[in-house]
């Protein structure tokens, strides 16, 4: 009866090829979690980016209405008062990397200044779906 209790009392932890299998099953599930959590923070900012790209092209829009010209320049908009900020494109973190496409001269609301015309991504990246983040 002694030696029962005795080797009840040697046997309270694990063994090393317990913990070996714990620590393989948590490599594994972090090795499947891990690309998806990464595929979710990149479909976070495109999100982003779609919202800012039609922030600032509604901006740019009701901007050449009123004015019956459009703007010089992203800041133009801050100025007067259609964006309270130039946006962050989410890939580069800046908002100064945004490519501005300007107005052909002939088809520009004011033609004697032609001004932007649309905003895109300054990213080299490539979306999940394979675009260009600056063909968006």
């Amino acid at each position: 009866m002694r030696s029962g209790r005795l080797a009840g009392r040697l046997r309270c932890g694990f063994t090393l090829i317990e913990m070996m299998i714990v620590m393989a099953i948590i490599v594994i599930l972090i090795g499947v979690a891990v690309p998806y959590y990464q595929k979710a923070i990149t479909r976070a900012k495109e999100t982003v980016l779609h919202n800012n790209l039609f922030a600032m092209r509604s901006a740019i829009d009701e901007y050449a209405f009123d004015k019956q010209k459009a703007p010089h320049s992203l800041q133009d908009l801050v100025s007067d008062g259609y964006l309270r900020d130039v946006p962050k494109d989410p890939l580069t973190q800046r908002s100064d990397s945004w490519k501005l496409v300007m107005e052909d001269a002939g088809q520009a609301v004011s033609s004697s200044e032609p001004g932007v015309f649309d905003v895109r991504s300054g990213s080299a990246l490539k979306s999940l779906d394979g675009t260009s983040y600056s063909e968006w």
